[in-house]
């Protein structure tokens, strides 16, 4: 049997992250009553037991259901697409239009917690955006916009605690943890690992990476914090190990050959926001997105007005070499005794339209890979 500190060895070898576990332990309604009713010896008071299981199943269903229709009825008038119009068919002023708002919040708030929803932490968000998982694309929210508004209100009347620094802009409800395995051969994905350990050993070696990591936001993390996690090893939380390729031990030989990695996922996640007014338009839509089975280390597909996602290592890779090729062939036409102005058109024509080709390709597989998992 493994002793204790050789538990915690292999525990820091491998990439191993604490989850908290769910308030709730998910099981079948119909499975729990049957067995609590096998439980009783006499029929008659199992008969009433099952009564009195039912009557509480109507009084749960009943109050959801008047809380939804409320929920349901206000958020018609802040429906991004039809609100518009019906809030203007109610001819209401606009602190009226803000009340309605905040109560629209609220019954939606109260929602989530009773479904078991929570809030999303910074501290959760660090970890999600720790790595990468099947997104290898840099995403990042544009908050120009994004109203800062709306929820700065409403969390003024409503406070909660622990709330993460974009709470004014957009809030992420999640629900249920999973895992998510998946084997490919991961090819280029590879090939993007293998030039981003060797791009960030260039910035070693030549003393950059310290002038770039002075401009990376100034929120870090704990160290003490992640040590006091990394020590709790026998403590109520859930420990799940990601497999991520950035991990690996990687080389030219397994290029070729079938890897699997896994990931925690996030069973739920429901995002709320609102975009930020024009200079002729008020905003009052309220968006309510929802996801299923995310990764964590994908979390980054559910943010909320995204930004044109940026090239990979081996996207620039690409581009340089296309870039060399084509000056080489523009070079060897220049020197050559009659230079043909058409011909060095083309060369210039098939190397940009190869680099727009590589740019647009981002968001083709960016569709392609992930829409599937939204709903």
């Amino acid at each position: 049997m493994p002793t204790t500190e050789e538990k915690a060895i292999s525990k820091k070898n491998k990439d191993v992250i604490r989850l908290e576990r769910e308030a709730v332990i998910p099981i079948l309604k119909p499975r729990l009553i049957v067995h609590l009713a096998n439980l009783i010896e006499q029929s008659a008071d199992r008969a009433e037991f099952l009564k009195l299981c039912k009557r509480v199943e109507y009084t749960i269903r009943a109050w959801y259901m008047l809380q939804f229709e409320d929920l349901m009825q206000l958020y018609s008038l802040f429906d991004p697409v039809h609100g518009n119009q019906k809030l203007q068919q109610q001819n209401l002023s606009s602190d009226e239009v803000d009340i309605l708002e905040q109560n629209f919040l609220t019954y939606l708030f109260q929602i989530m917690e009773k479904s078991n929803f929570k809030i999303a932490t910074d501290e959760e968000i660090d970890v999600a955006q720790s790595g990468q998982y099947l997104l290898n694309l840099p995403i990042t929210v544009d908050e120009s916009k994004l109203d800062n508004k709306l929820l700065k209100r409403f969390f003024e009347s409503h406070p909660h605690e622990n709330l993460p620094d974009f709470a004014d802009k957009y809030i992420i409800f999640r629900r249920g943890i999973g895992l998510d395995k998946t084997t490919d051969y991961f090819f280029m994905e590879k090939v993007d690992a293998l030039i981003g350990r060797f791009w960030a050993w260039i910035l070693r070696k030549t003393r950059l990476e310290k002038v770039l990591s002075r401009r990376s936001s100034s929120r870090k993390k704990d160290p003490k914090k992640d040590d006091e996690i990394a020590s709790e090893v026998e403590d109520s939380g859930l420990y799940v190990e990601r497999v991520r390729l950035e991990n690996l031990e990687l080389s030219f030989r397994n290029l070729l050959t079938k890897t699997t990695i896994q990931e925690p996922t996030f069973d739920r996640i429901i995002v709320v926001y609102r975009r930020a007014s024009s200079k002729t338009k008020a905003e009052r839509g309220i968006y309510v997105k929802h996801f299923k089975t995310i990764p964590m280390a994908d979390m980054e597909l559910v943010l909320p007005e995204k930004k044109n996602p940026s090239l990979t290592p081996m996207d620039w890779v690409k581009f340089l070499i296309s870039a060399i090729v084509g000056l080489v062939a523009v070079v060897e036409s220049v020197e050559m005794p009659k230079a043909d102005l058409w011909v060095m058109v083309a060369i210039l024509s098939t190397v940009l339209g190869n680099c727009a080709k590589i740019y647009f390709t981002l968001s083709v597989s960016f569709l392609e890979n992930y829409l599937l998992n939204v709903s």
